[in-house]
């Protein structure tokens, strides 16, 4: 229960000052804001900072994705993954529910939850970013836990990872890769009358997609799995 409960608390966390940054201090925002490159970070730092917090404890994946990539790769039990992606959503839905109290009539131009989208006629980009995106977050995450990877350094290189997928993707679909993180917001957004809920598919299914492809693409190429 140690393990589920750390991964609740890091994927709120997650989603709290990630989707956090986009709703107070994103592009357009009436506040002082830090765009595209600051809300990347914001994502980015969340997951180092939460790596070295309960890392130790389950691994922090804070990331159905990562959990997924994880299981195929043997790493983790069915039971544990059903429990980490279970209550990884849990910690989702607290995170938005802290951020939409917080966020209403804040004067945020933004979904009140930093909630995943995007344009219409925009699916197949979206689902080819989300996947692709995925794929190569999964990578890193797998490389980093390696053994003979990056050791105590592999927190800051999943992080860096992030920030360098949120750069690129946000303007497609505000980012994703973790179907948690799109899934907490996309209830509280409905709330609003938002259409994240309708979207919602895309960011469960591609980001899965695109882990179990990193995890057979891992075990191809990793020297110690072909050893």
């Amino acid at each position: 229960m140690k393990k589920y409960l750390a991964e609740m608390i890091g994927t709120m966390v997650l989603v709290l000052m990630g989707c956090g940054s986009a709703v107070f201090a994103g592009a357009h925002q009436p506040f002082d804001a830090v765009g595209t490159l600051g809300v990347a970070f914001a994502f980015g730092l969340s997951v180092v900072v939460m790596a070295y917090t309960i890392g130790k404890i389950s691994g922090c994946h804070i990331n159905p994705a990562i959990t997924l990539g994880m299981l195929i790769s043997k790493r983790i039990s069915g039971k544990d993954a059903a429990m980490y992606m279970i209550f990884q959503v849990i910690g989702a839905l607290v995170g938005s529910a802290i951020l939409y109290v917080l966020a209403t009539d804040s004067g945020s131009t933004t979904t009140l939850t930093g909630a995943n989208g995007f344009a219409d006629g925009a699916v197949l980009t979206a689902f080819v970013a989300e996947t692709v995106f995925t794929f190569i977050f999964l990578l890193v995450v797998l490389g980093s836990t390696s053994k003979g990877g990056a050791g105590n350094f592999a927190g800051l290189a999943i992080g860096l990872s992030l920030v360098l997928i949120h750069i690129v993707c946000i303007p497609i679909t505000g980012t994703s890769v973790n179907p948690a993180r799109s899934i907490g917001p996309a209830i509280f957004d409905a709330i609003e009358g938002g259409k994240a809920l309708s979207q919602l598919w895309l960011f469960i299914v591609a980001p899965f997609l695109g882990a179990a492809i990193a995890a057979g693409v891992w075990k191809a190429i990793d020297t110690e799995t072909a050893e």
